[in-house]
């Protein structure tokens, strides 16, 4: 299979929420032969949307319309100001992906629609009320963050890291100033404090009154999931990401556990399968699930 990019420039667009939010992304039309369908590219926290682009560029190569978006916050849909502006991580699924998602239907009606989730990226669909019209997801290091699924040997450090220094930091300054320190984009206090505080059940991150309607979107979800983890995720582990697949009730879901060997790689960890050097390998591979729905790794599936 031959590697392709896009050669047609992607477009600026802005996407209206359902509460006046404006968020901006970018359309990356096919590039050639048949339209395979539409993919939506969700980031993961703190991750610009431009770090994928690159991936985005790769799939209009290969015939798919590709969508990509900065969450509310974050990049270019970053406000004025960022202190104690309000928002939370349950809008970037409620009403920034619900905004992409309405935006992918009315760019190509009756296309497939694929989702391309990154971390939290991976676990937000299912929380936007149009998710069931999913076709088909593509998780990589999919969960959302309790401490407790960290790996073992790096769960203390980041216990210190995400869930004592995000949140002190976050009520000192207004907002978590993760781009200062290094640690990712800055962050919104809710979207900061959402992580910070997470529990074992993450509907108790909403109100008690909310509860039964976001476990009744995330299982009216019937898409099936491909679920990537890579061995050296500290974050992403195995036990994390079927955590956030339990969420998924009505879909059939694959998890599968791919290890930097597997690429001739000594480490991959939570972030490195966008990165281009896996043009040749990770990307091709996840040609064949997006286009047919095929696993491409059916030796590496957990139990």
């Amino acid at each position: 299979m031959s590697i392709a990019v896009s050669i047609l420039e992607p477009k600026a667009v802005e996407i209206a929420c359902q509460d006046g939010v404006a968020l901006r992304g970018h359309i990356w039309p096919h590039a050639r032969g048949e339209q395979a369908g539409t993919v939506i590219v969700n980031p993961a926290t703190g991750v610009l949307a431009r770090y994928y682009h690159r991936y985005a560029a790769f799939l209009a190569g290969h015939g798919f319309d590709v969508v990509t978006y900065d969450y509310r916050g974050i990049g270019a849909s970053r406000p004025a100001s960022l202190r104690r502006c309000g928002y939370r991580w349950r809008d970037w699924g409620e009403r920034d992906f619900e905004a992409v998602l309405r935006l992918a239907i009315r760019l190509d009606p009756g296309a497939p629609l694929m989702v391309v989730g990154h971390s939290i990226g991976g676990f937000l669909p299912g929380l936007a009320e149009s998710a069931p019209v999913i076709t088909r997801m593509l998780t990589v290091g999919a969960q959302y963050a309790f401490w407790r699924d960290y790996a073992a040997d790096q769960r203390l450090r980041l216990f210190l890291k995400w869930h004592v220094a995000m949140p002190a930091l976050t009520a000192l300054c207004g907002y978590f100033p993760g781009r200062h320190l290094g640690w990712l984009e800055d962050l919104p206090s809710g979207v900061a404090n959402e992580w910070s505080f997470r529990r074992a059940r993450m509907e108790l991150s909403h109100p008690e009154a909310e509860r039964d309607d976001v476990l009744r979107r995330l299982a009216s979800v019937t898409a099936p999931i491909l679920a990537v983890g890579m061995s050296d995720d500290e974050l992403g582990t195995p036990q994390a990401i079927r955590r956030a697949l339990g969420y998924y009730a009505s879909a059939t879901a694959t998890q599968v556990l791919l290890s930097p060997q597997d690429f001739d790689r000594q480490q991959v960890g939570h972030f490195g399968l966008f990165h281009n050097r896996h043009a040749t390998d990770f990307w091709l591979d996840t040609l064949i699930w997006l286009r047919d729905g095929i696993n491409p790794w059916p030796g590496k599936v957990l139990g």
